[in-house]
């Protein structure tokens, strides 16, 4: 469809099943009833059923109803790692009416302080191992009402005491906290078990999360995300993802952090609506712990990002492990390097379909189709959702040029938590969300994300994306990971600079750049290398090179 002569709007197939649900409870309810006694989580070798899963979150959601003073509408926190308490407390927050505010265990102070006031969070459920932070910062936020969980809270005797007794004696990952007004998760939902719950009947436009965004731009703002754009995105995903999935017999690894979007989405609503078994990893960093979990596993579905994969495909003991049954691998969060998409489809005898979103997209935009894969687009779009690419005027490029990308559909968050001046900035008003990524679309339907627009280096007046440059440097042997920045220098404004970790310990700076030479622009090849142990990342694995900028200007 051509919005006007030269331009062109790229749209997604028509969404199917729209009116099946009119909120994320529909999703659950359906899905509980459906597949009660098949396993919907696990975690650390302790199962949930749809059935327990039902259970527990109606505890969780009479306790709020009954034993607080809380309201529909109001806001609960929920800061946990992967574990089997994230999903009951999720459930039975939304049951009792309110809106779940995830927030990421691994906050300072600060950011913790940040998020709970400006959500206006009224209680917390909250793991004991960064409960003493929560003390600290207590007196600065609207919370009330405090439940403490324990790493193991959810297991049965006697491994829930082990698992606690290690973290907290052997490891020492609990600091000491007062908090004398806290109650336990396990006596809240003991509590709860006695008493009765009325479901809430959310609409489409009611809130269901409130998701803030990473903050590279300043303070982190909370996007807000109806029932109604949730349940579009599980719908958007089930029709792209879908037909590659036999449902209620997936056993699909989710490593990367549950309360992210990208996970929140795919393994609370997706893989729960289809009846399927998420095997959540609390600590993918400890590659030993986790490659040893995976091979009790006969797991048929991974969902990772690049740098995961990557760390994987380097150990002997992941490579050894048995692949038989893995048919699909979805990439996320991050752009997927050709080389870490064929090293893994050479490792596991499973290609990796790529797709793309944000998080005020709920967040999936658009899918590589599992039958049509292009390495190195973010594929097609996904039901109901149109894609645009614009100039720096706002007007729609034609197909071939690059521009930013603008999406509009079903998935697009109502907007930022009491912050309409920074709504305005990114969400016009025909419904156009600006993401601040410099795009392609192909002629043939797909898309191809050029960079993040905050990251384009200009060096003598030419725009380099580091994302092309990075892609590069992984196909050499010698390297395990890079990022690619710009720094500032008086003769062209800006020079590149790449920070590399090496496997080889004789790959040296002019042999990284003969190998750029090779497939890069002369003013592409980056003049300054730096080799580093390791890149600074985000939670969920993303490199940040906003950090490498400002460690560099230090």
């Amino acid at each position: 469809m051509n919005e006007h002569a030269n331009s062109t709007i790229l749209n997604g197939p028509e969404l199917e099943g729209t009116g099946k649900y009119q909120s994320v409870l529909d999703v659950f309810h359906s899905s509980t009833e459906r597949f009660a006694d098949k396993t919907a989580f696990s975690c650390m070798g302790q199962s949930l059923s749809y059935r327990e899963l039902d259970r527990l979150s109606g505890d969780f959601a009479a306790w709020l109803q009954h034993e607080t003073d809380l309201q529909p509408g109001d806001r609960v926190a929920i800061q946990l790692p992967n574990t089997l308490q994230f999903p009951v407390a999720v459930f039975g927050a939304v049951r009792a009416g309110m809106v779940v505010v995830n927030t990421n265990p691994l906050y300072t102070e600060r950011e913790m302080a940040h998020q709970f006031k400006d959500s206006g969070a009224r209680a917390i459920l909250i793991l004991a191992n960064m409960a003493d932070k929560l003390e600290r910062i207590l007196d600065r936020t609207d919370i009330e009402h405090v439940v403490v969980t324990e790493l193991g809270d959810l297991h049965g005797f006697p491994k829930r005491h082990l698992i606690n007794a290690v973290v907290k004696y052997v490891k020492k990952m609990v600091p000491t906290f007062y908090l004398p007004q806290a109650v336990s998760l396990r006596q809240v939902l003991k509590r709860g078990s006695g008493l009765s719950h009325q479901d809430a009947t959310p609409g489409p436009e009611d809130i269901a999360a409130l998701q803030y965004t990473g903050g590279t731009t300043g303070p982190a703002k909370g996007t807000m995300l109806t029932h109604g754009n949730l349940v579009a995105n599980m719908l958007q995903a089930r029709q792209a993802i879908g037909p590659g999935l036999c449902e209620g017999c997936e056993v699909v690894v989710a490593p990367l952090p549950v309360y992210h979007i990208y996970t929140f989405t795919v393994n609370c609503l997706f893989m729960l609506e289809t009846g399927n078994h998420s095997v959540l990893i609390t600590n993918p960093r400890d590659l030993d712990a986790f490659v040893k979990e995976l091979k009790s596993l006969d797991f048929t579905g991974f969902i990772g990002l690049n740098t995961l994969f990557n760390a994987l495909c380097n150990r002997d003991d992941f490579r050894a492990l048995d692949f038989s049954s893995l048919h699909l691998t979805i990439s996320g969060g991050m752009a997927l390097t050709r080389a870490a998409a064929q090293r893994w489809e050479e490792v596991t005898g499973c290609a990796i379909t790529e797709g793309y979103g944000l998080t005020e997209t709920s967040p999936i935009v658009s899918f590589n189709p599992i039958d049509g894969i292009q390495l190195g687009t973010i594929g097609k779009p996904v039901g109901g959702t149109s894609v645009k690419v614009v100039d720096i005027d706002g007007q729609a490029l034609p197909q071939g040029e690059a521009g930013e990308l603008c999406v509009r559909g079903p998935q697009v968050m109502k907007g930022y938590w009491h912050s309409d001046e920074e709504t305005a900035k990114v969400l016009d008003a025909e419904g156009w969300f600006h993401t601040g990524d410099i795009a392609e679309l192909k002629e043939d339907g797909y898309i191809r994300i050029v960079d993040r627009k905050k990251d384009m280096i200009l060096v003598s007046g030419f725009n380099v994306y580091p994302n092309e440059i990075e892609d590069v440097v992984a196909g050499h042997p010698g390297v395990v990971e890079s990022a690619a920045v710009g720094v500032p220098v008086e003769e062209s404004g800006e020079a590149i600079k790449l920070y590399v970790v090496a496997r080889d310990t004789d790959l040296d700076a002019e042999t990284l750049r003969q190998w750029c030479k090779k497939e890069l622009a002369a003013y592409k090849v980056p003049r300054q290398v730096e080799f580093r142990d390791e890149l600074p990342k985000t939670n969920v694995g993303k490199v940040l090179r906003r950090e490498l900028r400002d460690q560099d200007s230090a």
